[in-house]
């Protein structure tokens, strides 16, 4: 049973997700090179993207969470100085930014974006030292050892779709099987994750690794170390 959508293997391996060709509507800069792996409701998607080139963007059409897995990618608003992104860095484009976007060689990087219905631009880099601030640990209910220390750094908020991204690690714990309460994309950047399905099977992912979870899929979680992960969250409504 598919409980998670696995986007990268930081190793290499081939991933057994199905990927589509799609653009995500008609101004996607990224077009010619996006590749789906899930959409749905609240106009979410998340994947993969290829790219070399150089891009002008007048207005960044969605709002749109980047962490790079391969190669280099320069990002640049007006005023801003460039921002360089390598391996296991990301940025949060917000809607209506004016970019530049650059990478002289090949660059590999997941996403996750949503559409939007009113300008947020801006430009908003991931850290993986990040201004880390305690935050709440799963339902007690859940949980099947006593509760983790979680922290977070929400880097980039938009009301309006219900859009966070950012930081977040915790110490380990071990969850229940239960339908995850919000679309989410990781990229974990410390650590290892097991999510059980109702079925019994193990999905394993570690350090480097990219995956998606649709809200109200059945997903346990275990991790026996420290867990540290970019994020992107979404609620949608049932």
């Amino acid at each position: 049973m598919t409980v998670a959508i696995v986007l990268h293997r930081a190793d290499g391996a081939p991933v057994s997700t199905s990927f589509r060709k799609a653009a995500f509507g008609k101004d996607d800069p990224f077009a010619q090179h996006r590749e789906m792996a899930w959409e749905g409701p609240g106009s979410m998607i998340a994947g993969r993207t290829s790219f070399v080139g150089e891009l002008d963007v007048p207005s960044f059409p969605h709002i749109e969470t980047i962490v790079v897995v391969e190669g280099e990618l320069t990002l640049t608003a007006p005023g801003s100085a460039p921002l360089v992104l390598g391996p296991q860095a990301g940025a949060v484009i917000g809607c209506g930014t004016a970019l530049r976007i650059h990478a002289a060689e090949p660059v590999r990087f997941s996403f996750c974006a949503t559409a939007c219905e009113r300008p947020r631009p801006g430009l908003v880099p991931l850290r993986a030292d990040a201004d880390f601030k305690p935050s709440a640990p799963p339902p007690a209910e859940t949980l099947l050892c006593p509760a983790p220390q979680c922290r977070s750094d929400n880097a980039f908020t938009d009301e309006a779709t219900q859009y966070l991204a950012g930081t977040w690690d915790s110490t380990p714990y071990h969850r229940i099987v239960r339908p995850h309460r919000v679309n989410e994309f990781m990229h974990l950047l410390a650590g290892s994750v097991r999510f059980a399905a109702p079925d019994g099977s193990v999905l394993s992912v570690g350090t480097g690794d990219a995956l998606f979870v649709p809200q109200g899929a059945p997903v346990g979680w275990e991790s026996s170390d420290r867990v540290a992960k970019f994020y992107v969250v979404q609620s949608v409504q049932a």
